[in-house]
Order: structure tokens, then C-alpha cells, then sequence
């Protein structure tokens, strides 16, 4: 096994690593954390969106700052456990999904490195996406979580997030277990932009069906933008545009086909 170098500004605080053979973790733990009230259902993914992994790390184990996550995966693959996940951490804030809000108190929260898009937001490394694929089946294998529940923090938080964002890589994770991918959807491109209320209602119908909060009618307005930019940062990386577009529809249907499947 290859062993991982700790860095420097680490050793102030000595690390107890598990050796695990598929996924050495680096214990750092965090008090930003409580119990839970409701059974682990929800695997959400974030970006740390922070110019450096101590940066971020730093903040997620600062009580002053009350923001935490259960896992933090480096660039280089290097994982960090911050908080037990038996444990509540902080991480999703105001969100929603199928029918449910709060979601800290069902989830395990990734955050995985990277700068984001208000500092230079960048592809995620491959040595980074494998650790944060083998993490994800373990974390999926030993709660029992569906893969229409592993989600990032934009699908949750559509107004207000936009990570992990359009640069991840979700089909390479769903190819290998890891969430969904409608495999046989096909771009269509950005032609066939739908904006009144009757073309939309089934759009609107998929986007619920999927997991996010909709409201059933009305025409394009910034609420089902916000969303559609969410939906397409996950499954239509090619053009986040915030439109129901041929593109959009065609991932959107393939989506839901596999949400409505199991």
C-alpha cells in the first residue's frame, strides 16, 4: 500500500490513521456535531469551495464557524474523517428532498476539495473522484442508501448552492455505483426552450418526482431556473442554462425513468 505523506501544518495535531487496505481515513475530528433524530438515508456531496484543503478544514472543525461534514476527500485521494457518522453533522443547512427537510439529520456529508466557482473552480482529480467513489460505496453499503438519494448540495439546496457543480464527475461515479446516470440519454443540445405553464407541467412533474421541491404549475420563472440549473450541474453538465431545452428534457426523462424504476 501506498502511504500518503501528512502535511506539515497537520502535525500540530497528531492524526490516528486506520489502516484500512481499500481506504486509509485520517482521523480529525471536529466538534461540530450532535445527535441525530431520524435513520441515515441521504449521501450528499459537496465542494469545500475554499482556496486550500487547510482552509477548508480549518473552518469545518472551528466552533466558532458551527459548519461541519463527516468526511473531507483531498485532491491527491487523501481522506479525512471529521465526524462519526452515527453523528449529525452540519453540513446541508436550509435543504429538501423528496418530501424531506433538514436534511443533516438523515445525510452523511462529503466535502470534497476544491477551490469552487467563486475561487477558481477546476476538474476534480482522478486519484481525488476514485476516493471519493470507493468512500461512497462504503458509506452506501453500510447504511443501506438508494441511489436516487446520493445528491449533491446544489440538489438540495438549488437557491442558494451550486456544488459540487458541473465539473463533477457523476456519470464516471454513477458508472461505477455510485448514484444515477440515464446511460442512453442522448445531448440533444439547447434548441426547444419550453417557458409556458402547459409545456412545463411535465417537467415540473419530473423534477418532483426525482426529489426536488417544485411547485406543480406555472410558467419559466427564477424558482424552476434555479432548479433546472441544479438538475443540469448533476445530469446535463454541457449547458447549465436554467432552461427546459430538448437536452434537459431528454436527461430529465431519463432521470426520472430510473427514479421511478426503484
Amino acid at each position: 500500500m501506498r502511504h500518503r505523506q501528512i502535511p506539515s501544518w497537520l502535525r500540530e495535531v497528531p492524526p490516528v490513521v486506520s489502516n484500512r487496505p481499500a481506504l486509509p481515513i485520517i482521523e480529525l475530528p471536529s466538534v461540530n456535531h450532535d445527535e441525530r433524530d431520524c435513520a441515515v438515508d441521504m449521501l450528499i456531496l459537496h465542494y469545500t469551495g475554499m482556496q486550500t484543503a487547510r482552509a477548508a478544514l480549518d473552518r469545518l472543525r472551528d466552533p466558532v464557524a458551527a459548519v461541519s461534514s463527516h468526511y473531507v476527500v483531498d485532491e491527491d485521494g487523501t481522506v479525512f474523517r471529521l465526524v462519526a457518522e452515527d453523528r449529525r453533522a452540519w453540513h446541508a443547512g436550509v435543504s429538501h428532498w423528496r418530501g424531506h427537510a433538514a436534511l443533516n439529520a438523515r445525510s452523511i456529508g462529503v466535502e470534497i476539495v476544491n477551490p469552487g466557482h467563486e475561487f477558481g473552480y477546476r476538474d476534480f482529480p482522478v486519484l481525488q473522484l476514485a476516493a471519493v467513489c470507493d468512500l461512497c460505496l462504503l458509506i452506501q453499503a453500510r447504511w443501506g442508501i438508494a441511489a436516487r438519494n446520493v445528491v449533491g448540495h446544489s440538489d438540495v439546496a438549488p437557491d442558494r448552492k451550486q456544488d459540487p457543480g458541473e465539473r463533477f464527475d457523476w456519470r464516471a461515479l454513477a458508472e461505477n455505483g455510485v448514484g444515477l446516470w440515464p446511460r442512453d440519454a442522448v445531448d440533444l443540445g439547447t434548441t426547444g426552450a419550453m417557458r409556458d405553464a402547459t409545456t412545463l407541467r411535465p417537467v415540473r412533474a419530473a423534477l418532483v418526482e426525482i426529489g426536488y421541491r417544485v411547485a406543480p404549475e406555472g410558467a419559466l420563472d427564477p424558482a424552476l431556473s434555479s432548479v433546472l440549473r441544479a438538475f443540469q450541474r448533476h445530469w446535463r453538465p454541457e449547458a447549465v442554462t436554467g432552461q427546459a431545452d430538448d437536452g434537459t428534457l431528454v436527461r430529465l426523462l431519463g432521470v426520472q425513468r430510473l427514479v421511478s424504476g426503484g
